[in-house]
C-alpha cells in the first residue's frame, strides 16, 4: 500500500487509496479472486423483463438443476426482497454483497430501483451489485449512483456493429423494436458510454464478454483494450452456452479460454474465477445456499 500516491494494490491491480473502494473490491467475490473464498453475494429476481434478445439467451423460470444466468426458482417482488435479504444475513455473516442481475435485465424494470431503494434504506451497510446489457445504463447512470450501486458489470460482446448484428437479434429502446446492425450501433455506443459515466462516479466497473467462436473471436482483445481505457477495472471472458439460436456453436476449450485471457491482461485484469451465477444465487461462488423458504416455488 502507498499513501504517498493513494494508491493500494488489491489482487496485482492499483486501485485508488479510498477505505470505500477498496472494500468494493476486497470484499466483493466477483471483483477480488480472493474475497470469493470469503465473502459472498445474495441475486435478488425482481428484474424479469429484457429489452435485448441475445441469439445465445434463453430465459427459464423453476430450472432449479441449472446454474446460469437468466435462470430463477421465482421472480420476487421488493418489498419481498426485504425480509429474504433480512433472513439470509441473519444467518450468513458472510454475506456482503446484494446484487441485481435479473432474470432479464435490470434496467428494464423499475422493480430494481425500488429494490435498491429499499435495500438502501433497510441494509445501508451492503454493498449493492448490478449487472446489466448497459442499453439504459447512461440515462439510468445517475439513479444507480444515487442509490448506492458502488459495483456495476456490463456484458458487452462486440465492438463492430456487423459483429453485434449476429448476436442480438433485436434490441427494444425508446418504445421501438431495432434489429440488425442499427440495433448493435445503438446498443455499443450505449455500452461504451455507459462504462466511461459508470467509471467516472467512481464505481467500479466489470466488462463481461460472451465468446461465441466463429462470430466474435477477433473482438474480444479491442473490447478489453477499450474499456480499459474508459474505465473498467476487470473483464471476465464467459464461453458462449449452446443454446437457442447458437445451440450448434462449438464453445471455447478451457485452455482457449486460458490463451485468450492472457492475450487481454496486458490492457485489464482477469476475472479467472466466474461460475456464471443465476439470477437468484446466494452464497459463495460455487458454493451455493439453499433457496429460503417461500422463494422455491414457481410462479
Amino acid at each position: 500500500m502507498t499513501d504517498t500516491y493513494r494508491t493500494a494494490t488489491v489482487d496485482g491491480q492499483e486501485v485508488p487509496y479510498d477505505p470505500t473502494t477498496l472494500r468494493r473490491i476486497q470484499e466483493h467475490p466477483c471483483f477480488s479472486e480472493k474475497a470469493c473464498h470469503a465473502f459472498g453475494r445474495m441475486h435478488l429476481a425482481v428484474a424479469p423483463k429484457c429489452n435485448i434478445q441475445c441469439n445465445y439467451c434463453v430465459r427459464d423460470y423453476d430450472c432449479v438443476n441449472e446454474s446460469r444466468p437468466g435462470v430463477t426458482s421465482r421472480i420476487v417482488t421488493p418489498e419481498e426482497s426485504v425480509d429474504l435479504v433480512r433472513e439470509i444475513l441473519a444467518k450468513h455473516e458472510f454475506i456482503r454483497v446484494i446484487g441485481i442481475a435479473g432474470p432479464g435485465d435490470p434496467l428494464a424494470n423499475e422493480e430494481t430501483f425500488e429494490a435498491l431503494r429499499l435495500i438502501k434504506e433497510h441494509f445501508p451497510e451492503t454493498m449493492r451489485c448490478l449487472s446489466t446489457n448497459g442499453l439504459l445504463l447512461p440515462e439510468r447512470i445517475d439513479e444507480l449512483h444515487e442509490l448506492g450501486v458502488g459495483n456495476i458489470t456490463v456484458t458487452m460482446n462486440a465492438l463492430d456493429p456487423e459483429v453485434g448484428a449476429k448476436i442480438y437479434d433485436h434490441i427494444d429502446y425508446h418504445g421501438k423494436r431495432y434489429t440488425g446492425v442499427e440495433a448493435a450501433k445503438i446498443l455499443i455506443e450505449n455500452q461504451l458510454k455507459g462504462v466511461e459515466e459508470a467509471a467516472k462516479r467512481g464505481m467500479i466497473v466489470k466488462v463481461n464478454t460472451v465468446w461465441v467462436p466463429g462470430y466474435n473471436d477477433d473482438q474480444i482483445e479491442e473490447i478489453a483494450r477499450t474499456t480499459s481505457k474508459l474505465g473498467a477495472y476487470t473483464f471476465n471472458l464467459i464461453p458462449v452456452i449452446p443454446q437457442y439460436r447458437f445451440k450448434d456453436v462449438v464453445p471455447p476449450t478451457p485452455a482457449q479460454k486460458r490463451e485468450m485471457q492472457d492475450r487481454c491482461a496486458p490492457y485489464i485484469k482477469q476475472m479467472r474465477h466466474c461460475k456464471r451465477c443465476r439470477a437468484d444465487a446466494i452464497g459463495l461462488l460455487g458454493h451455493d445456499l439453499p433457496v429460503p423458504e417461500g422463494c422455491t416455488k414457481g410462479t
